[in-house]
This record gives structure tokens, C-alpha cells and sequence, in this order.
């Protein structure tokens, strides 16, 4: 066991410890009397010693000691009541430790490393205990945890572990904690503080990697820097949970259409590391046998099998769920079995000796365990189930009835379609025909031996025979049987006939797509140039739109189906395509193809691994993963004639995605000498077309005309035939090695990096067409769209289901793919502003949110977010004056929405029409799309916007209506707010109180001016004469409280104030102006008044008569001749350090 560091003086134990191992560092010692010298006379007087001195404990008779060549002291570190025992200790230090403690200089910090990483063990041993079991313990853990990384209360702490991280070359001792959300590691060794915090939303990598340096450690790749994390006591527990927890991440946030509130894990807060393990178990036991997702391990036996057939018994385990009983075998036999509990009818305990019991199976079978631990229990749990599982009555039709079943709403085929336009003809004495028979004989041997249906035993013989090709009679009930459809659909009698009824009539964007690739589905086949397989066609695709709206419809899933359709029943075809969607190949049918996508770097992996002449010689693999995309989403189907494809669809439904990646490495080592020779991507392409073309199918029954071997390559004699039976044999005997959990953990692996190269093409895109709007650089931009995204997430981490997750939507142009909603714009927005906060600073980001908000959907996506942040750093004072102004203006009117910054004034250059319609198009104008971004642009629509666009272009600065009072006076509070705190805060006051008193005498003299001369303006109302005492109250700081009657006592005239500032004469109201009603707007309309963003009163919706108004102009002109107020607002913003802050305050901003 591993001890807590104890100085230890070694020359006073000399005589009393015997050295068995040594190096620089560490010391393996055996204490004398113990082992082979133990009957001398030295054992003896050691052994008493032991007994008499030591009245505690008894010794360990063998301990581990650390040392340092420059040191005479020594450490104890571990000890061992046996030498097996205490090498373990010593195996680990040497695989783990000694490497390391290379990188450092001095002897001191050695020994520091090591104690450091000895008491981590310690206590790492003691919290081998989940968080129910030692809950102290965790509440410890958590509170540091929360204190640490300043993360919510809410966020959940599944587990923590001791280990290393390395920075550059040196390793950093401490603790890894993993939560539901984040990724932290705290350090703090030798007056050197490591902290990190990292969510595993952006995690691109996480794999088990080794080195020379490092023996084995966890690569933890984040926004493409590597992080290594390793000296962990449980390296692959810790890796397996971190995998699970980044895998979890990725389902909830990036692809819902396999997550939704009956997801076991749905909520964040009630993720636990026994949760975990325990939906990773159910997921690994559904997959490989098969079973519904409703199915769930309840109980696992380890015991023998009775196998009839071999005569002996196999070795493996029982996994019971709720409604099947499957057995798997374990010393290499490949068997496995699958029971539906419905089947048993009773259990029999016969020898208690051997703890066996006796399953009975309907049909006179029954199944023998023996050697079962617990056969008690077990018997006792098959009983009870299958009392609770009822025997499903599925309809199974008569295959002397009609082709079709007319007791539902629409004709539903009860006959694969092969059987209908291709009867079996028992009397065609054909070879083709003959060897046919021969493969049929073959299966019903099996199914003598083996069992046929649910239960059959499925071994290596069993693969053998589906290589060779599946009979065209059987080949429907085997790919039921063998993809696990025959379970669903036994499960959920009269279920597709209850769907059809549903959908018939509805119409939707999924219906449309169907109808227009229904006449491409295999159109050469005489099945779909009649209504009749057209018909079945459609039905079953938009019973699965219908049944899965997340997914729908997408190409390739015509061409699937339409090969179901030929050899299953309709109703099977449908349950062999929901095994494929949701089973077999997830997320493979949905926008992003993202389930394709991670087999295609799954396959560029085996290549690595096993055709390294084709790695060398073409770096860039890339080229494969384009070509055999189409491979991947078709099985095959689509690159090779349909005789030659069904065989490679036996062997997926046996094998899954494994047989698939088998055949591609197979069709890449038979024309390897070709690729070889080839110079570009086009000749390489010609290649393999060309080997689809020479595949055929020699034993296919199937008549000529159905055929779809390429007539033009079988009259020429000089292209080499492939048969596709050999082909995949060759497959199997060159690449059967790859297991399935291997590929599995490939999935997982390789299933971070395609998300977050989806992730980092999606901002690629949106920060290059915003990036000729703003004035960031690359660097800021880079940064500030993380901070946005992760702005979307941070609202989303701690609840179920969160309605911002719909704001996430990757089916929309790249620009709309991520939108923040006020309350998560306004968190960011405070983070970020570059002025002090103050206590308007909410309603000043409501504010900000209704201005940037163009199009009223509630909604602000990285443009519309970072045009407005953009004047706020980068922009003139005019123009952040504007966006101020703007702010406080009445909501709702169309002059007072924001624009981006290349629209906020006319552009310098004008672009051509097409130039400007591609952008906008890029850009993303269009937002409200019926479908959400998914249907074609509508043309009329989208000119319609452009036109509004660049009238908006066109306008300036004196199309702004009239501020009335209330809102001045908000908008003099604001710039209060945004002034204090700054060293020349007093100059400012000062200047802003000058500029309010300015501003209201002017508008008082334009009154008198007007009522003085009403003859001049007919169309106007008579106002009342202003009194002095009329003027608005204006808001006031203590260092401003006597700045309205000027400075030095001496209040400046009006008119002297107009006549020295002749440049702006036109803004003060003359005696030819018309009538300036204090809420006239440029169209001399009243309007109700605005709630401002400040906390004043509240106004009433109409303006009183003598309110005052001003124009934009009016306060522009005035603030400029205010140099302390124009000097703030064009002072250079230090935007990294505005960033770094908001980055590093974002969590807690989120408590």
C-alpha cells in the first residue's frame, strides 16, 4: 500500500532491510528474517526485534524507499506484506514516475513531485467509493470544487482523480475534476498555480495516447492546443468516464435528433458516474444483440451453456432485460442466443450440485446452464418476467391470402416485391437455379441444427454461410432476424398500419422530397415501374417521416428502402429501415450526415493501420473519405449492379457497420497497384469506377432483365470479372480481425473531431463574411464568436431541455446556426461594453437588444451582435453618439433600427447588384424562410428585402426623429452612467450639464421665435407660452448640481451662444422654421413616449404640449464642442483585455 512520506535515516537500518532493487530515484528493500535468509541467525534476532520493539503493528517485511543522487535522506513511500504485492507499487513507479523526474533541475523539486504524487494516490485510493458510499467525502470534493473554478452550484461533480498535467516538459501534480459540463485541473506545486477550465462542447479530441516521455497518458485536445493528462491510478476508468461525458455533450447539444426528454440522462443535474456507467452498459448490451431501445440490462450471470450441436459447453455470460433473455459466449466460439421471454413456458431446476437450470422454450426446446452462481435468483427473475411479458399477437399474414391486406385504411403489401414480379420457379433446372437450391438446403441444415427464428444459435458457422450469400427465398426473414427488426415489429403489433392511417393526406417538406425521388429509386427494376412498388415506396417513407419528424426524409433513404422492399414485406420493410436509421447507422440520415461522416474518418484510420503503401503514398486521405461517401450511405447499393449489392447488405445486417468497412479496405487492397500509378483524384476515381463496373454476381438467380451488370463491361473480355462472393471473403479472411468494439470506441473517438470540424467550418464562414463589416481583427473575432456560442451553451448547461436549445439550429444558414435571446444577449452584452458598468446597465443592454433586433423575431445572431459591438469599440464619435441616440428613441419605428456598420452610412464605393445579392445571401438576410432555411430561397421575397436594404443604406443622420423629454433625460442619465468611474469624470459632468442647459435654452428661444411669428406657419397649433419653470428636471451628480447656471456664475446668452457657433445655425429653430412641437417627428406625427432604459418615471403614451424635443443635430452639434466628451468616446478601447475579462467572468456572470 501506498504510504504518506516519512523521512527515514538509512544507515541506521542497514542491518535490519536487505536492498532486492534500485535506480537513481527509488529503493525496493526486504526487511531481514523474511524470505530466503530467514532461518539464519540475523532473521531471528530481526524477528524478535519485531515482536518486542514494535508493540503496535507488526513490520512490513518489504518497503519502497525514494531517494536523490544529491540527498542522504530517504523517504518511505510504500510498503507490502508480499514481494507480488509490493511490485505492483514498483512496476507502477517505474512506468509512470521515473521518465518524468528527468525533466527536472534540482533534487528538491524531485522529491516535492513525488511526495505530492504519493499523497495524491492516498487519497485517490480513498475515494475509490462513489460519492452514496463516502458522501462526506464528495461534499468535500464539491465545495472545493465549486471554489476552485468558480462554476454555478448547479453544475454537477461526477468524479475526481489524482495525476499529472504536463506543460511543455514539465508535469504538474494535482487534481482532474470531471463534471457534467466542464473539464477542470487545479495544480499548486512549488509556488506554481496551474488552473483550467475547459467544456467538453469544445473538445475536438480525446483518445489514450503514449510516449517516450510518458508511459501512457490522456490526450485532451481543445480548440486545437493538445493537453495531457497522465500518473493516473485508474487511466482507463478515468478515460472511459471522460469519453462518456464528452459523448454526452455532443448528443445533448449538437445532435438532438437522438436526444429528447425520455433520454435516461436528460437531466444535467442527475448525471452521476454510476448513471453513467449504467447507460453506457444498456447502450453496449442493446447493440450487440440487437434489441429495442426500450430495452435495459437488469441482470448479468456468468455461467455455461449446453451447446447441442458441439456437444460440449461454452463459457459466457447471461444478460437478462426486461423482455429477452440473451446469452453470449466468452472462450471464443462467437455464439449467442436471443430468447424472448414470451417463449419460456417454464424453468426447471434439475441439479442443484452443478447449480444448473432448465429453460423451456416453446417448440420441444430447451436450454441448459450449469455452473450459474446465484441459479436460484436467476430462476426466480425468469419466472416473474415472463409472467409480466405478454406474448405479443402480431399479425403474421397467410401466404396463401392477397398480395395485399385491405383491412386498413390504404392497401398495405403483404409480398416482397421480388416475389411478386419474380416468383420462385421450383421446376427451373437451371445451374444458377440449382446452386440456389443448394444454399437453400444449406440454411434448413442449420436451421435443424442451430434452430430457426428468434432463437436461433448464431456461431461461426452461421457467418460462413451468410458470406457465401443469403438464398433469395430466405433473405427477408434472415435480415429481420439478424438486424433486430423482428423484434421491434414484434413488440409493436398493428403499430405501421395506425402510422399510415396518421399521416394519409398530411403534406409536409418531407412529403414533397419523397414524391420527387420516388421515380429514382432503383428505376431499372420492373418492381418500381409500376404503381405498385411506387406505392409501397412511398408509404413506407413517409410512415417514417412521419414516425421520426427529427430526421424525415434524406437521400439514399429511397435507394435503402427500395432494396427492403424487394425482399421483405412491406410492414418488415419499414422496421428493417427504423433498424438501419436509429440502430445501425445513427445520425447518418439527417442534415449534416454526421453519423457518415465519423465512419469516414473511421475508415481513413484502418487505412492507416493497414494499407500503409497506400498511407505513404498518398498523404492526404481525404480523397477516400469523398469517394466512399456514397458507399457508406448506400451500402454499396449504389456503386455496384443490385445482384452484386444484396450480398454486401447480408453481411451489414449480420455485422453491422464492421462488414462495410471491411469490403472498402478489401476494394482499396485489390486495385492498390492502380491507385498506386494514379498522379490526380480524377484518375483514381476512374479506377474504382471502373472495378465496380467488372463486379458481378456469378451464382444470382435473378433473371437478365433485372440485372444491372454493366452489359457494356460483359462483352469485353479484356476487364477482369470480380464475383462479389469472393470479393468478400477476401474481406473477411483479410480484415475479420477488426472486432466490433473497436470499432465502436473508433466511433467515439473520432465522433468529437467531426463535430467540432462541422463546428469550425460553421464559424470559418460566418467570421468571413463578417469580417468586412467590423474593424476586429482575426484574432478578436475568433474570440468573440467563442464567447457568443458559448454564451448559447452557458444558458443551456443546467436545464432540462433548455428552450434556448432551440435556438441552435444547424439545418440554417451558417449566420443563424447559433442566436442569443435578450436575456443571454444581455449577460454577454454587460461583459463586454466597454464602459464602467453602471445601474442602468440591464435596461441599457434591453435597450441595445430591441435596436439590434432588425427583423422583431427576438432573436440576435454573431452579425446583428457584433455590427453593435463593433460601433461601440471601433466606430467615431458620431457614430456611437447615434447608436446612444438610437437607444433611447421610440420603439417599433423603422429609423430607429440599427444597421452594420458598412450600412450604418452610405458605403464609400457602390457594388454591382449581383455582388450585393450574393452577400446578402451569405449574410443571411433571409431569416424567416417557411422552412426554417431549408426549402429554396423565395426570389420575390428576397429582392423585396434587398430593395428595403438599401434604401435603409441611403439614409443618414437627419432622417433621426425628434428625442422628446423623457427620453433626453434618460438619455442624459445613460451618458452619466457611462462617464463614471473614468479619471476626467467630473470634466465630463461638467461638460454634459453645459451642453443639457445649452440645449434647452435654444429650444426655449426657438419657442418665443415661433409664437412670435405665427402669421408665417398656417398649419400650425399656437403652444402656450414655456415658463421658465417649465424646463425639464434634469438629472444631477453632486459635482453637477450647480453646472446649469454655467461656470463662474456667468450663464452664456442663447444668441451669443448661436452666433459663435455659426456652423451650426441650422439647428437652432428660426422664425422661417416650422413650428417644433415638442413630439414631432419628421413627419410631424406625435408618438407615444418611449419606456426608456433608464429608471425614471414613467411618461404618459402622448406628449403634453410643452415638452421639450431636439433633434440629433442639435445634440451632435453641441457635444462637439465638448472636447473632454469627444476625447472619451474616440479614446482607443483596449478590446483584448475587455475579452479576456468577459472570458473569464462568463461562468460566474451565469450564477
Amino acid at each position: 500500500m501506498w504510504l504518506k512520506p516519512e523521512e527515514v535515516l538509512l544507515k541506521n537500518a542497514l542491518k535490519l532491510w536487505v536492498t532486492e532493487k534500485s535506480n537513481d530515484y527509488f529503493v525496493l528493500q526486504r526487511r531481514r528474517g523474511y524470505g530466503e535468509d530467514s532461518g539464519g541467525l540475523t532473521g531471528l534476532l530481526v524477528g524478535t526485534l519485531d515482536t518486542v520493539l514494535d508493540s503496535t503493528a507488526k513490520v512490513a517485511p518489504f518497503r519502497i524507499l525514494h531517494q536523490t543522487p544529491d540527498s542522504q535522506v530517504y523517504w518511505n513511500i510504500a510498503c507490502g506484506a508480499s514481494l507480488e504485492e509490493i511490485s505492483k507499487h514498483w512496476d507502477w513507479l517505474q512506468q509512470n514516475i521515473i521518465r518524468t523526474l528527468a525533466v527536472f533541475d534540482s533534487g528538491e523539486d524531485i522529491t516535492s513531485f513525488v511526495q505530492g504524487k504519493i499523497r495524491g494516490l492516498i487519497a485517490e485510493e480513498g475515494t475509490s467509493a462513489s460519492d452514496e458510499e463516502d458522501p462526506e467525502r464528495f461534499r468535500e470534493a464539491v465545495l472545493r470544487f465549486e471554489l476552485l473554478f468558480g462554476v454555478p452550484q448547479r453544475e454537477k461533480l461526477v468524479t475526481y482523480f489524482s495525476c499529472s498535467y504536463w506543460r511543455g516538459r514539465v508535469p504538474n501534480q494535482g487534481w482532474i475534476y470531471l463534471s457534467t459540463n466542464f473539464l477542470c485541473f487545479y495544480s499548486y506545486m512549488l509556488g506554481n498555480e496551474v488552473k483550467l477550465v475547459y467544456p467538453w462542447d469544445e473538445v475536438s479530441r480525446l483518445e489514450r495516447t503514449s510516449s517516450v516521455l510518458l508511459a501512457e497518458s490522456i490526450r485532451v485536445c481543445v480548440r486545437g492546443e493538445d493537453h495531457f493528462f497522465s500518473m493516473l491510478l485508474r487511466l482507463q476508468q478515468t478515460y472511459l468516464i471522460m469519453q462518456q461525458l464528452a459523448d454526452y455533450t455532443i448528443v445533448r447539444f449538437f445532435d438532438k435528433e437522438t436526444f429528447n426528454a425520455e433520454h435516461p440522462l436528460a437531466n444535467p443535474l442527475h448525471v452521476t458516474q454510476r448513471a453513467l456507467e449504467i447507460h453506457a452498459r444498456n447502450q453496449s448490451f442493446r447493440a450487440f444483440f440487437r434489441l429495442p431501445q426500450e430495452e435495459n440490462l437488469c441482470e448479468v450471470y456468468e455461467s455455461f451453456l449446453w451447446v447441442p450441436f458441439s456437444h460440449v459447453n461454452t463459457l459466457g455470460k447471461i444478460c437478462v432485460s426486461e423482455n429477452y433473455l440473451c446469452f453470449a459466449s466468452q472462450d471464443g466460439s462467437q455464439c449467442h442466443l436471443i430468447v424472448p421471454l414470451w417463449e419460456v413456458f417454464s424453468v426447471e431446476l434439475p441439479d442443484r450440485s452443478s447449480r444448473a437450470l432448465t429453460v423451456c422454450l416453446r417448440g420441444k426446446r430447451a436450454l441448459r446452464f450449469s455452473e450459474v452462481r446465484d441459479f436460484e435468483r436467476l430462476a426466480a427473475t425468469i419466472r416473474r418476467k415472463c409472467r409480466t411479458a405478454g406474448s405479443p399477437q402480431h399479425f403474421i399474414s397467410n401466404p396463401d391470402e392477397e398480395g395485399v391486406m385491405v383491412g386498413q385504411s390504404q392497401a398495405v403489401s403483404t409480398e416482397a416485391l421480388m416475389n411478386v414480379f419474380h416468383p420462385h420457379d421450383a421446376e427451373n433446372l437451371d445451374p444458377k437455379m440449382l446452386k440456389e437450391r443448394m444454399k437453400e438446403q444449406s440454411w434448413q441444415i442449420h436451421f435443424a441444427e442451430y434452430g430457426r427464428g428468434t432463437g436461433m444459435f448464431c456461431t461461426k458457422k452461421t457467418r460462413d454461410l451468410i458470406v457465401r450469400g443469403v438464398p433469395e427465398t430466405l433473405r427477408g426473414e434472415l435480415w429481420m432476424l439478424f438486424s433486430g427488426a423482428v423484434h421491434d415489429m414484434t413488440s409493436h403489433p398493428g403499430y405501421y398500419g395506425r402510422l399510415l392511417e396518421e399521416c394519409m393526406g398530411s403534406s409536409s417538406l418531407a412529403c414533397d422530397e419523397i414524391e420527387r425521388d420516388l421515380h429514382r429509386s432503383l428505376p431499372e427494376h420492373p418492381a418500381f415501374q409500376s404503381d405498385t412498388g411506387i406505392s409501397a415506396l412511398r408509404r413506407v417513407l413517409t410512415a417514417y417521416a412521419h414516425r421520426n419528424p427529427k430526421i424525415g426524409y434524406c437521400q439514399a433513404m429511397n435507394i435503402l428502402t427500395s432494396v427492403l422492399l424487394l425482399y421483405a414485406k412491406e410492414e418488415e420493410a419499414f422496421w428493417l429501415l427504423v433498424a438501419v436509421c436509429e440502430r445501425m447507422l445513427p445520425d447518418y440520415f439527417n442534415r449534416r450526415i454526421i453519423g457518415a461522416l465519423v465512419d469516414q474518418a473511421v475508415f481513413e484510420e484502418l487505412i492507416r493501420e493497414h494499407l500503409t503503401q497506400l498511407t505513404e503514398h498518398m498523404t492526404d486521405l481525404s480523397f477516400f473519405s469523398s469517394v466512399s461517401l456514397s458507399w457508406f450511405l448506400t451500402l454499396f447499393i449504389s456503386v455496384l449492379p443490385i445482384e452484386s449489392a444484396v450480398n454486401v447488405v447480408d453481411c451489414f445486417f449480420y455485422d453491422g457497420i464492421k462488414a462495410i468497412l471491411q469490403l472498402g479496405l478489401a476494394v482499396l487492397d485489390y486495385n492498390i497497384d492502380n491507385l498506386l500509378c494514379c498522379h490526380d483524384d480524377a484518375e483514381a476515381v476512374t479506377v474504382l469506377n471502373r472495378f465496380f463496373d467488372s463486379v458481378t454476381n456469378k451464382d444470382s438467380p435473378l433473371p437478365v432483365t433485372v440485372q444491372q451488370a454493366s452489359s457494356a463491361t460483359a462483352n469485353d473480355k479484356s476487364i477482369q470479372k470480380v464475383d462479389i462472393s469472393n470479393l468478400i471473403k477476401e474481406a473477411y479472411e483479410k480484415y475479420g480481425d477488426i472486432r466490433t468494439e473497436e470499432v465502436e470506441n473508433m466511433r467515439k473517438r473520432n465522433k468529437l473531431y467531426v463535430i467540432q470540424t462541422l463546428e469550425d467550418t460553421t464559424k470559418q464562414n460566418v467570421l468571413r463574411v463578417v469580417a468586412q463589416d467590423v474593424k476586429f481583427s482575426a484574432a478578436q473575432l475568433d474570440e468573440l464568436y467563442m464567447l457568443f456560442k458559448r454564451q448559447h451553451f452557458v444558458s443551456c448547461y443546467w436545464s432540462v431541455c433548455s428552450p434556448a436549445l432551440q435556438n441552435h439550429d444547424p439545418s440554417l444558414p451558417y449566420l443563424d446556426q447559433y442566436q442569443l435571446d435578450q436575456s443571454q444577449f444581455s449577460s454577454l452584452f454587460n461583459l463586454l461594453q466597454p464602459w464602467t458598468t453602471h445601474t442602468h446597465a440591464r435596461s441599457l443592454a434591453r435597450s441595445a437588444f430591441r435596436l439590434l433586433d432588425e427583423n422583431g423575431d427576438g432573436l440576435l445572431n454573431f452579425k446583428d451582435f457584433i455590427c453593435g459591438l463593433d460601433i461601440l469599440y471601433n466606430k467615431s464619435f458620431t457614430e456611437k453618439l447615434t447608436f446612444l441616440f438610437k437607444l433611447h428613441l421610440q420603439p417599433g419605428t423603422q429609423e430607429c433600427k440599427i444597421l452594420p456598420s458598412s450600412r450604418f452610412f452610405p458605403p464609400a464605393e457602390d457594388h454591382s447588384f449581383s455582388t450585393r445579392l450574393s452577400d446578402s445571401a451569405e449574410d443571411g438576410v433571409i431569416r424567416k424562410c417557411p422552412e426554417r432555411g431549408r426549402a429554396k430561397v423565395d426570389l420575390q421575397e428576397y429582392l423585396k428585402q434587398w430593395q428595403e436594404d438599401l434604401q435603409r443604406r441611403e439614409g443618414n443622420i437627419k432622417d433621426l426623429p425628434r428625442i422628446n423629454q423623457v427620453q433626453f433625460i434618460g438619455l442624459t442619465k445613460t451618458l452619466y452612467g457611462v462617464f463614471h468611474g473614468d479619471e476626467e469624470e467630473e470634466s465630463l459632468y461638467r461638460a454634459v450639464a453645459r451642453v443639457t442647459s445649452l440645449l434647452l435654452r435654444m429650444e426655449e428661444v426657438g419657442r418665443k421665435l415661433q409664437e412670435s411669428s405665427p402669421q408665417k406657419t398656417p398649419q400650425s397649433t399656437p403652444t402656450s407660452t414655456a415658463q421658465p419653470e417649465t424646463s425639464p428636471t434634469l438629472p444631477t451628480s453632486p459635482e453637477t448640481e450647480t453646472l446649469a447656471e454655467g461656470e463662474g456664475g456667468q450663464p452664456e446668452s442663447p444668441v451669443s451662444q448661436q452666433e459663435t457657433a455659426p456652423s451650426h445655425s441650422d439647428i437652432t429653430p428660426t422664425s422661417t422654421s416650422r413650428p417644433s412641437t415638442p413630439t414631432s417627428s419628421p413627419t410631424g406625427t406625435s408618438s407615444p413616449v418611449l419606456d426608456t432604459p433608464t429608471d425614471t418615471p414613467s411618461s404618459p403614451s402622448t406628449v403634453r404640449d410643452g415638452d421639450w424635443s431636439f433633434s440629433f443635430e442639435q445634440i451632435l452639434a453641441s457635444l462637439l464642442n465638448e472636447p473632454s466628451v469627444v476625447r472619451f468616446f474616440e479614446r482607443a478601447i483596449d478590446t483584448d483585455s475587455l475579452i479576456a475579462h468577459a472570458r473569464k467572468n462568463q461562468l460566474k456572470d451565469a450564477h
